[in-house]
């Protein structure tokens, strides 16, 4: 489970990778640390298809069985949690990323706290990337959200050695705007592990 990561793009990065789009865009400040329950950029489809970079509360209100906890992660598609958002592709969105972070499983011996590791595109590849959302409207008097959450999947094996669950759905630029785009069944078939060679674990 994926519960931090950072977007440290400008808008003109987000421009080159995504293309053209609207909203408030004059100024946009790096997220270093982004935790469930914080606001954080995120592109959706706008009027007329064109993509539309909002704000959104990380974490969708939970369900009354997980006593009203956010859900911040995808993991079932099939759950009808999802479905009605998996196939309305109004409510698909893609969350910019620059690296995420997943903790260790043991804490370390002399802090006793559990340890950060941070993955990013392997070197040589565009450093900012996507991952699969899926967000929903707020209150109608604006006292709260709009939200999101992103889809999980099996690990590559760079993510799995420390995380053996499951990774974010990380998507380039042309799966990302197809995730937009695409009918629920080919949508969902983008929920695989990344490619290895692509991405690696950073020394930090």
């Amino acid at each position: 489970m994926c519960n931090l990561y950072s977007m440290t793009a400008t808008v003109d990065e987000l421009r080159r990778m995504f293309g053209p789009f609207d909203g408030d865009t004059a100024n946009l400040p790096p997220f270093d640390e982004i935790y469930p329950g914080k606001a954080a950029p995120v592109l959706r489809r706008g009027e007329g298809g064109v993509l539309r970079l909002d704000a959104m509360t990380w974490g969708f209100p939970g369900p009354a069985a997980a006593r009203g906890r956010p859900v911040t992660n995808v993991r079932n598609l099939d759950s009808p949690f999802w479905r009605s958002a998996l196939g309305n592709v109004d409510r698909r969105c893609i969350v910019p990323v620059t690296r995420f972070c997943e903790w260790s499983a043991e804490p370390h011996p002399v802090t006793k706290r559990k340890i950060k590791h941070w993955f990013a595109m392997h070197e040589g590849q565009e450093p900012l990337f996507a991952f699969a959302g899926l967000w929903r409207p707020g209150a109608t008097d604006g006292s709260d959200g709009p939200y999101m959450a992103f889809l999980t999947c099996a690990p590559n094996v760079t993510v799995g050695a420390v995380h053996p669950k499951a990774m974010p759905v990380m998507l380039r630029a042309a799966d990302a705007l197809g995730w937009l785009s695409h009918d629920r069944e080919t949508a969902c078939a983008l929920a695989i592990p990344f490619p290895d060679a692509d991405m690696r674990l950073l020394d930090i």
